[in-house]
């Protein structure tokens, strides 16, 4: 099969594209012919060998798994000895990140327990975009920042590709929302259902008169004085972006104020996987997808990534 591979740390260059064994799999596994997969800055990260902490869980001095890529959306080809939740032929996606990675290829063989079934009229490019980005907005939404119908929520980077699920499925739960994004990038929020939108070219949230309740933060960019200024009292800040000032002085802003610092990383698992493919039958989320590339132009894809902020996901058409 063909995929796409790093033995190196480094540039987007050093990807290539070969020809490799294709996998079998082994008890609990399904074996999936990939259709299509996503970038995510994960990808970028795992790439690079940066920032440093990440060699500690992929190799310090090279990488351990030789195929990037979290998300995936494909059909099932074979499945493992035990596994009896899918069966040859289901459509299904998933976020490969605690197996090892491994979706820029043709087939790839994860535990049935990374996948789910695909929404049912989802492409399969639709379905890749899905999984990594919009499970982290699901949890830092609902569990970090405890939402609820009525609250006043910011969406700082609300164009990107966790901030464009985040927009969608805040106002799913009925929530007043505000979201930040670049000139041009605000008629997108406002598509996507945003109430109110903040060009933060023109202005900063942080400055202003409003206060929100739970301010979800894909960007890092602001300090926890300033944020915590604009939180209504006992009002949340979740961050995807580690925050040193939510560390360090969360505690201290808790118990002096009642405001809640935190920071999180999402774990994939098939309930939430599931929670998503059901707001999008529901019609209450739909992926944005700029644009896609083959397989052979990963590469590509992570370069542009890497120039600045695409609006929405990038996706990997592979078949």
């Amino acid at each position: 099969m063909n995929a796409i591979i790093y033995q190196r740390y480094g540039a987007p260059d050093v990807l290539e594209l070969k020809d490799v064994q294709k996998p079998t799999p082994g008890p609990g596994e399904v074996l999936v012919k990939v259709h299509a997969a996503s970038v995510n800055a994960a990808d970028k990260h795992l790439l690079r060998g940066q920032p440093f902490p990440v060699r500690m869980m992929a190799g310090f001095f090279k990488p351990k798994n030789n195929i990037l890529g979290a998300d995936m959306a494909g059909e099932v080809e074979a499945v493992g000895k035990g596994v009896s939740y899918f069966k040859p032929g289901d459509k299904v996606f998933g976020e490969l990140s605690a197996y090892g990675f491994g979706a820029f290829s043709e087939y790839v063989a994860v535990s049935e327990k990374a996948l789910a079934h695909m929404p049912s009229d989802a492409l399969f490019g639709e379905a890749a975009a899905l999984p990594m980005a919009a499970v982290t907005a699901l949890q830092g939404l609902r569990d970090k920042g405890q939402i609820s119908p009525g609250k006043k929520v910011l969406i700082n980077g609300a164009s990107g590709g966790v901030g464009t699920f985040a927009v969608q499925i805040a106002k799913a739960f009925g929530a007043e929302v505000t979201a930040v994004a670049s000139t041009g990038k605000t008629e997108l929020a406002k598509i996507l259902g945003a109430d109110h939108t903040i060009d933060y070219k023109l202005a900063d949230f942080t400055k202003g008169g409003e206060r929100y309740d739970l301010i979800f933060d894909v960007v890092g960019n602001h300090s926890v004085p300033a944020l915590k200024r604009v939180l209504n009292k006992h009002g949340r800040y979740v961050t995807t972006a580690f925050s040193f000032g939510a560390m360090f002085l969360g505690p201290w802003v808790a118990v002096t104020e009642g405001k809640k610092m935190i920071n999180m990383l999402a774990s994939a698992n098939r309930k939430d996987l599931e929670s998503v493919r059901q707001m999008v039958d529901a019609g209450e989320v739909r992926p944005v997808v700029e644009r896609s590339y083959p397989l052979v132009d990963v590469p590509k894809a992570i370069s542009y990534m890497e120039e600045g902020h695409p609006f929405g996901k990038i996706v990997i058409q592979v078949q």
